[in-house]
């Protein structure tokens, strides 16, 4: 099969490689859509730590049921399916409470570190279990699918957050994170979302997709405006970028017994201001992956309330996977969602 290998760090080749068999309670997936996440990115140079080459990256993908593994029954070939990110076992107490995300033997599909690898979806087949499977609406193109990864991060974000509804929401970072973010929160029943980021291009996207206020502000000045704007703070900020300045201005930006839910972790340690978040009775909340939000990302989808078309730059064949990572990793301005695809024509 054909598939983007990263061989070495910073290297990526287009290569034919042994087509998985699956295993039992396994299905094979011949892939139509697999989106470049930023953790992907961040593998691509190594910083991560979690994509040790060589390893077929990718896990935000759909695609065509080709074969079952024995024991599988709920799947036939030719579904039409995605899946989780996260596989899991589902038999230790977090996978036993439904907090499948914090699973202790929790593997990543397309991810390598010291513990396991399990090869990805940038290539025309990939195996997974199907405890992880979820069928799609006809009415859902394979480009679409290949989204649903990140909304769900995004309803889980919010879903942590406990919103009851009619809060005002802070979202900090425009990115394809915080725009998924910003929509999940209204989506929830949030009657203000304001959303800041350094890029004015993504602001208007935002505008465009629900936010109620855009803030071209960052550090301080947009805390102090945050303030301004609402009194006393917002309810919940929600930081989707996951740097000390950033994390320390969504701290700032809260009400007093308000919750900040962090969502991005590109730096592995920030900084807190410990008597800030103690004095004020705040909530520090951390959010890990998806857990079971598939079923509620595809109707949000499917209905319309959240939208992911905007939000995809581009669907390209996977031979221009090593183009489209080298224009993300120099951070072009104006890229969000990349898909790639074996056949471009079918994710479309």
């Amino acid at each position: 099969m054909k598939a983007l290998l990263l061989s070495e760090y910073k290297q990526l080749d287009v290569l034919d490689l042994p087509q998985p068999v699956p295993a039992p309670g396994e299905l094979l997936i011949q892939v139509a859509a697999c989106g470049i996440c930023g953790s992907d990115v961040h593998g691509y140079d190594g910083s991560s730590g979690r994509r040790i080459p060589p390893i077929v990256m990718g896990h935000e993908a759909a695609g065509i049921v080709a074969a079952t593994g024995p024991g599988v029954s709920a799947f036939r070939m030719g579904d039409r399916v995605t899946f989780d990110s996260t596989v899991y076992c589902g038999a230790c107490p977090y996978c036993l409470r439904g907090e499948m995300n914090l699973c202790d033997r929790r593997q990543v599909v397309g991810v390598s570190c010291g513990e396991y690898r399990r090869n990805g979806a940038f290539a025309e087949f990939v195996t997974v279990p199907q405890q992880i499977v979820h069928r799609l609406p006809a009415s859902m193109s394979f480009a679409e699918a290949a989204m649903l990864e990140p909304v769900s991060v995004a309803l889980h974000a919010v879903k942590v957050s406990e919103i009851r509804g009619g809060e005002t929401a802070l979202v900090i970072g425009a990115g394809m994170i915080g725009l998924l973010t910003l929509q999940a929160a209204r989506a929830a029943g949030c009657s203000r979302v304001l959303i800041a980021d350094v890029d004015a291009t993504r602001l208007r996207l935002a505008e465009s997709l629900g936010a109620t206020e855009t803030l071209h502000l960052s550090g301080p000045e947009l805390a102090r405006e945050v303030l301004s704007r609402t009194g006393s703070g917002v309810d919940i900020a929600l930081e989707a970028v996951g740097r000390d300045e950033t994390i320390q201005t969504a701290i700032q930006s809260v009400r007093k017994g308000g919750t900040v839910t962090l969502i991005g972790n590109i730096t592995p340690q920030v900084t807190l201001p410990l008597q800030v978040v103690v004095s004020r009775q705040l909530r520090l909340q951390g959010t890990a992956a998806s857990s079971g939000e598939y079923p509620q990302a595809i109707d949000l989808i499917s209905r319309g309330v959240i939208q992911v078309r905007p939000l995809i730059t581009a669907v390209a064949p996977l031979e221009d996977g090593p183009r489209w990572f080298e224009r993300l990793y120099a951070h072009e301005p104006n890229l969000m969602k990349i898909v790639l695809s074996p056949q471009p024509g079918l994710a479309a």
